[in-house]
């Protein structure tokens, strides 16, 4: 089994990439849709959040409010220190039972937004940086996604830096252009990722 640790800046494209590698026969272990999960009705996860943050970041069918939240958690690095520590060991321990269940030839991809800021590197045989300049982010984000300028730079501020990213890349994909400049790197890569896999998986 390859570990491989897939992260970018928002609005670099991660998605996709990990969508294309899926699609090669990629496991994908996606920490976003796992944080989902994890504060659904009903868990623990959610309970937690709420006890800390109040009943404001509830919609009215008892659903978690993301962009209520977001606007307390992304404006005050504590408060959002105090959310990640509350939702980044469930996601872990789901991520853990995942992995499990692939098998010992798979390339694994966890894909991991906060991976550089929470110096999560070590834990992966591979680190794959996707990569756009903050212009081309911001650009992304208020054309496509619909932020105001506003949101869209506290949300990478947030984040770690471009460079940061890039310091703890094994592999880098390059997304600052068009999106049909992207399947050609991607699919590039995938030989070398399944073909470690292929020896770690390897009897000694």
């Amino acid at each position: 089994m390859l570990k491989v640790g897939l992260t970018g800046g928002i609005g670099a494209g991660k998605s996709e990439v990990s969508r294309l590698l899926v699609s090669y026969g990629a496991v994908l272990v996606d920490a976003d849709r796992i944080a989902r999960e994890v504060v659904e009705p009903g868990t623990p996860g959610l309970g937690s959040v709420v006890e800390m943050f109040g009943p404001g970041i509830l919609t009215a069918d008892g659903t978690l409010d993301r962009p209520a939240l977001g606007a307390i958690v992304f404006a005050d690095s504590d408060r959002l220190a105090t959310l990640n520590a509350i939702v980044h060991p469930l996601v872990g321990a789901r991520s853990a039972e995942l992995e499990r269940a692939a098998g010992p030839d798979a390339v694994v991809v966890h894909d991991v937004p906060l991976l550089t800021e929470n110096g999560l590197a070590p834990l992966y045989d591979l680190v794959v940086v996707v990569d756009a300049t903050p212009v081309t982010q911001l650009d992304r984000l208020v054309r496509l996604r619909g932020m105001t300028e506003e949101d869209a730079r506290a949300r990478m501020a947030a984040q770690a830096t471009r460079e940061e990213r890039l310091a703890v890349a094994d592999l880098v994909v390059d997304n600052d252009g068009p999106l049909e400049e992207l399947e050609p790197q991607v699919r590039a890569i995938w030989p070398e990722l399944t073909a470690r896999a292929a020896r770690q998986g390897a009897p000694e």
